[in-house]
């Protein structure tokens, strides 16, 4: 996770859980004294945005840009200024969260200056149990519409095959056979094997990619 550029864009398909690794990864981050903000670009979907935990983000000392329209609950595509800050500002650790599709990903675009080679890394979040990712066809083309869009390179991907708290280990090693073949195809690493906490002891110690526990901060105990 130390390793990866400053900048780190978040991205994947809707429902694939980016949402959910992206603050996991902020919380990470700010637990080994870094500074850091997350940057809540999602203005296509209404739902499980990184925003909505902002006191409990902004209490662990992360800085939380989203919308300029203050209200966690809005569904207006109003993108605040201050995305900039973390963008300029070299001194922190900017984990941008993007929304969950190639149109979300136009968000993106307008900074794509500040996507440079070797100063980013816009990971891609494989969930093989969402309809648009269950292929190996299916998901390098959705990725490379998302980087179309973005006007970004994707960089790393992230294994995040998961059915919630139902999740098996079995889920996550049929998630990993298909990153390989992306990853293959592509030229591009697995970066991170994420899952719920119990899963992620039981994988084997040479998966290929970081094993990354995730706790679920987006859906609240009576959540299915």
């Amino acid at each position: 996770m130390l390793k990866d550029n400053r900048i780190r864009v978040i991205t994947g398909h809707y429902g694939s859980g980016k949402t959910e690794f992206a603050v996991n990864y902020a919380v990470k981050l700010a637990g080994v004294n870094k500074k850091v903000a997350i940057v809540d670009l999602d203005v296509v979907n209404p739902y499980f945005r990184s925003r909505e935990k902002e006191g409990f983000l902004s209490d662990l000392g992360i800085r939380v840009i989203g919308s300029s329209i203050k209200g966690a609950s809005s569904d207006l595509p109003a993108i605040s200024g201050e995305v900039l800050t973390p963008l300029q500002d070299e001194t922190f650790e900017a984990v941008l969260d993007v929304g969950g599709d190639p149109i979300g990903a136009r968000s993106l675009g307008r900074y794509h200056e500040y996507f440079q080679k070797g100063k980013y890394d816009m990971l891609f979040v494989i969930n093989a149990n969402r309809f648009e990712t269950q292929t190996k066809e299916k998901t390098i083309a959705y990725l490379k519409n998302i980087e179309v869009q973005s006007r970004a390179k994707v960089t790393g991907l992230i294994n995040n095959t998961h059915l919630l708290r139902s999740t098996t280990i079995e889920d996550v090693l049929r998630g990993q056979e298909l990153c390989k073949e992306v990853s293959e195809e592509l030229n591009v690493p697995i970066r991170y094997v994420s899952c719920i906490e119990n899963v992620a002891k039981e994988l084997p110690k040479d998966i290929e990619g970081e094993i990354f526990p995730i706790k679920m901060y987006m859906r609240e105990d009576w959540m299915s």
